[in-house]
């Protein structure tokens, strides 16, 4: 029975569960691509489970919804532990629930295996296959040892002419890194930032211009999204409209442009192994090995954490798992 007495306080309602979700992770500055993969694992959990709250499943609720990833939908330890990594991110952070249950769920192991390196004469094949600006981006992944997205989402003042250096944006772990671009690709990357400060100038005359920045970026700086500077080295062919701004702006060219032209450049040239962007990558750091460089400094190139992380390159050096020469060699 509704009152009309000033006194009587009503409850607000609370938001709903995927709303809290969705401002938990704008408070953890979650990137993308992580965000994306958490909402799909809550939703997914929730419906395994008829549409359930969360709040009124335990332990044996999440041990279930694991298992049939596991046994009915086959998918990799490393996907199992994403699903787990979002459960556990629903449970402690949004809904707050702090349960000793959750440390005990074992986390699948996940699977030791060595990196796919191709050889010096079939990186100079598929960068040979592929057409310009998608060369010039292998050419990065394999000389910078750029990571596919650290690629594309390169901006022109992330470009440093004069000491030769690539300045990489909240990499992997959100972290800034420094690393260098190969003296050999100088030219033809000053002429790709020309041609991008033609693209823009144009942009702008037609009323666009304007680029994707983080939200507190662009609160700060309302007017850096028009900047030459922010602009992408690879931006995409079209100009999308912003309903709501009615500003017109690029995104970057999409990775899958690269992917699939390095794909049919390792098809064209033969090569026998399974060879993705992220390859040209691990070849960067063996190469960098073979050539006797230190292991830290490799480190500091990749952006690896751990060094342990960079270490598994020595154990696809062309001179054998140990850098030992096999006796059969000197017969």
């Amino acid at each position: 029975m509704a009152t009309d007495d000033p006194n009587t306080t009503t409850k607000p309602e609370k938001p709903r569960l995927m709303t809290r979700v969705e401002g938990v992770m704008r408070l953890k500055h979650y990137s993308r691509r992580t965000a994306k993969a958490y909402r799909r694992w809550i939703v997914r959990y929730i419906r395994f489970h008829d549409k359930r709250h969360p709040g009124t499943l335990a332990s044996a609720e999440v041990t279930q919804f694991l298992t049939h990833l596991a046994v009915k939908g086959r998918v990799s330890p490393s996907t199992q532990n994403q699903a787990l990594a979002a459960l556990l991110f629903l449970y402690r952070d949004v809904l707050g629930v702090d349960l000793p249950w959750l440390d005990t769920i074992v986390r699948a192991k996940r699977r030791q295996n060595l990196p796919v390196v191709m050889s010096r004469d079939e990186v100079r094949a598929v960068l040979g296959a592929l057409p310009g600006l998608q060369w010039l981006m292998a050419s990065l992944l394999y000389g910078a040892g750029l990571r596919l997205l650290e690629c594309c989402q390169l901006r022109v003042q992330d470009v440093d002419f004069g000491r030769n250096l690539l300045t990489v944006r909240r990499g992997k772990g959100a972290k800034d890194r420094t690393t260098l671009f190969p003296a050999g690709l100088k030219s033809d990357l000053w002429r790709q930032v020309e041609t991008v400060r033609q693209l823009h100038r144009r942009d702008l005359a037609n009323g666009a211009g304007w680029v994707l920045l983080e939200d507190a970026l662009a609160r700060k700086y309302p007017n850096a999204g028009r900047e030459i500077g922010w602009q992408w080295v690879f931006p995409a062919t079209r100009v999308h409209l912003d309903r709501a701004t009615g500003r017109g702006w690029r995104h970057h060219l999409h990775e899958s442009v690269l992917q699939k032209a390095v794909k049919a450049a390792a098809r064209e040239a033969q090569i026998g192994k399974r060879v993705t962007c992220h390859v040209l990558r691990h070849s960067f750091a063996t190469h960098l090995l073979e050539d006797g460089h230190d292991i830290r400094t490799i480190q500091e190139l990749m952006g690896h954490k751990d060094v342990r992380t960079t270490m598994k390159y020595t154990h696809v050096l062309e001179r054998g798992p140990t850098g030992v020469m096999s006796p059969l060699d000197k017969l």
